[in-house]
């Protein structure tokens, strides 16, 4: 994790300052009021949503140490199902939580939106910069010299869950390359399973495929934007995966369901490509597989390479409008950079902490019994290492995601392809960021 570094940051700071956004201080560069944050006088209540399975423990011991300040936290699905939207739609009535889960690809959409505070303007938050791994301090500043648009609180690098008790069983080998993970799913399909189930929502989780694949979605050369879903690497992955739905090879159950979960509780799916905090939802959602699942590095395009894709990675946002900046940006930094919260986070959601310290959890060294004691940490310590830091988020990446999963959707039932759904979400993309006067090519 330390190793990687993020381009993204010149790029990002072009966007936001030709599309016009305004800042509580410091988006183009110069110093913040610091007046703006001040501490507020008597009780503070704030209000707090998230998706983190587990983040009502850490908010408790929070609460009891910090009678002053008090935060009351909402659960709701994760970002891209729901909660996203439920921001958007919060910040146009004005009513939006003082602070809110926004995971790092989706951090430029609230920026362009002006729905985020300048929580840099905040002495401690500045000061807590060298804490972070990075890269990740990089997705929250989106390219600034002195404003933070966010706490980091994870990352996720990809790996391969699967059920080895299944795959020693039927003496299929443990794929390496995305050929050989093709030929094992063969396999899977042949003693009445599925390798694992494409997910037509996640278009996330699609992207770290790309990522791998050193493909790019978006560049920016400081004046103006390029838009490219159809590349090379994009239909290279677009195509594989076709195949394996055109043969049914994977299943196809909407994610995040109880028909998802029990897809894989039943032994119906033998694997998953997903990211370090998929521990946790393997877990949870099929609790009958306890000790027959294991890690493996993500499978690769040609033999012998080490390339991950990453999918997720949080930070923790201060919402425009907020009465209590001081309070909420201090709470956002407790949650993500002490010990006794990471740890918290890490045993309930498996969470990868951004801070370097973190990093150094005894939970993170540990075997995990829920994998057979398997020291899974160490294979994401490793794909950490192989993500390609120079992958570029678009400013309008929640719109793009909607518009290629209704296009992915379309393509299970046999309705185009995938990569047409990659062709029309380019177009959809490009015409989003014209409407919004964000300079692009096409």
């Amino acid at each position: 994790m330390q190793h990687m570094k993020r381009a993204v940051g010149v790029v990002l700071l072009a966007t936001l300052a030709l599309a016009g956004c305004s800042a509580t201080g410091g988006g183009d560069g110069t110093a913040a009021d610091a007046d703006a944050c001040k501490p507020s006088t008597g009780k503070v209540d704030l209000e707090f949503t998230s998706w983190i399975p587990g983040i009502e423990d850490a908010v408790a011991l929070w609460n009891s140490e910090n009678p002053d300040i008090q935060v009351k936290v909402q659960t709701g699905p994760n970002g891209n199902s729901g909660t996203y939207q439920n921001f958007f739609n919060q910040l146009k009535a004005g009513n939006a939580p003082d602070l809110g889960q926004i995971e790092y690809d989706a951090l430029p959409n609230f920026r362009v939106q002006d729905g985020l505070e300048d929580i840099g303007v905040c002495s401690e938050v500045a000061a807590a910069k060298d804490s972070f791994v990075p890269w990740t301090w990089g997705q929250v500043t989106l390219g600034t010299e002195n404003s933070v648009y966010g706490v980091p609180q994870d990352s996720g690098p990809m790996a391969l869950f699967y059920r080895s008790d299944l795959f020693e069983a039927n003496n299929i080998s443990v794929p390496t390359t995305w050929a050989e993970y093709k030929d094992a799913a063969k396999k899977v399909r042949a003693a009445g399973g599925y390798i694992t189930n494409f997910s037509q929502s996640d278009i996330n989780q699609f992207a770290g495929f790309v990522w791998q694949a050193d493909g790019q979605w978006f560049q920016n050369d400081g004046d103006e934007w390029t838009v490219d879903l159809t590349s090379d690497a994009s239909k290279q992955v677009a195509d594989y995966w076709q195949d394996l739905i055109d043969e049914d090879l994977v299943s196809t159950v909407p994610a995040w369901t109880d028909e998802w979960n029990n897809a894989y509780n039943s032994g119906n799916v033998w694997s998953w490509n997903s990211a370090v905090w998929g521990a946790n939802s393997i877990a949870s959602g099929a609790p009958d597989t306890a000790g027959k699942w294991s890690v493996a590095p993500a499978p690769q395009w040609n033999a012998g390479e080490e390339k991950a894709g990453n999918w997720g990675g949080s930070s923790v946002a201060v919402f425009k409008g907020t009465d209590h900046l001081y309070e909420a940006s201090k709470f956002a930094l407790w949650l993500n950079t002490s010990d006794e919260s990471l740890t918290l986070l890490n045993k309930s959601a498996n969470i990868y902490p951004a801070t370097t310290e973190g990093l150094k959890l005894p939970s993170l060294q540990e075997g995990v019994e829920f994998y057979g004691g398997q020291k899974i940490y160490d294979v994401f310590a490793d794909a950490a290492t192989q993500v390609n830091p120079d992958f570029v988020w678009g400013p309008t990446m929640t719109q793009t995601y909607a518009d290629v999963s209704d296009g992915f959707k379309a393509a299970v039932t046999g309705d185009g392809t995938l990569f047409d759904a990659l062709t029309d979400g380019q177009k959809s993309t490009i015409d989003a960021m014209k409407a919004q006067s964000i300079p692009v090519k096409g």
